[in-house]
């Protein structure tokens, strides 16, 4: 290498390190929604559902999309445009309105695409969870995640999180009998 072609060689490389940079970036914030979206929530010091939906919402773009798609997750999850219905969509989930309410739900995610373009990327991620009922009843689940981010004011958002289902399937009756009330994972 010349030092003509030292210039040209630097660029490339803070190219590379920034494409490196924003998938890092991209991989916390999808598991950080994941983990914030578990059940019972692991995040320390989180006083109610509210504060955790406050939470998530600070990983969205305002103009993001929350959607189901496909045969079996267009009529279930539906599509949410904007924090607001978004919003609304996570509080289905959480503070006593599910009958049987939900006890416990642990995302696995798996089989990671990251495409980084500029200030816009996209992800594909395949995930399993099983989820457990307070009347006993038990499924797992698995989607295929393809979402979407931007690069906002120096700060990646979640611009998109589309999920397809790939399975559903009940489990035994008394399937995961025993499991945490709270989590005590970030308590100091």
């Amino acid at each position: 290498m010349t030092n003509d072609d030292l210039p040209a060689r630097l660029a490339e490389l803070s190219q590379r390190v920034a494409v490196l940079e924003a998938e890092a970036e991209i991989r916390r914030i999808q598991a950080r929604y994941m983990f914030l979206c578990d059940t019972p929530c692991p995040e320390f010091g989180i006083a109610d559902d509210e504060e955790r939906i406050a939470r998530i919402m600070a990983l969205y773009a305002p103009d993001a999309v929350w959607e189901g798609v496909g045969a079996y997750y267009d009529g279930q999850f539906g599509r949410a445009v904007g924090h607001d219905a978004i919003r609304a969509h996570f509080r289905s989930f959480w503070g006593g309105k599910r009958d049987p309410a939900l006890v416990l739900n642990v995302h696995y995610l798996t089989s990671e695409q990251i495409h980084v373009s500029g200030d816009e990327a996209d992800g594909q991620w395949v995930h399993c969870q099983p989820w457990i009922f307070s009347d006993g009843s038990a499924l797992l689940r698995s989607s295929r995640l393809n979402n979407a981010f931007r690069r906002i004011d120096g700060a990646w958002k979640i611009t998109r999180t589309r999920t397809e289902n790939v399975f559903v399937t009940p489990l035994p009756p008394a399937h995961g009998v025993v499991h945490p009330q709270t989590s005590v994972l970030m308590r100091p």
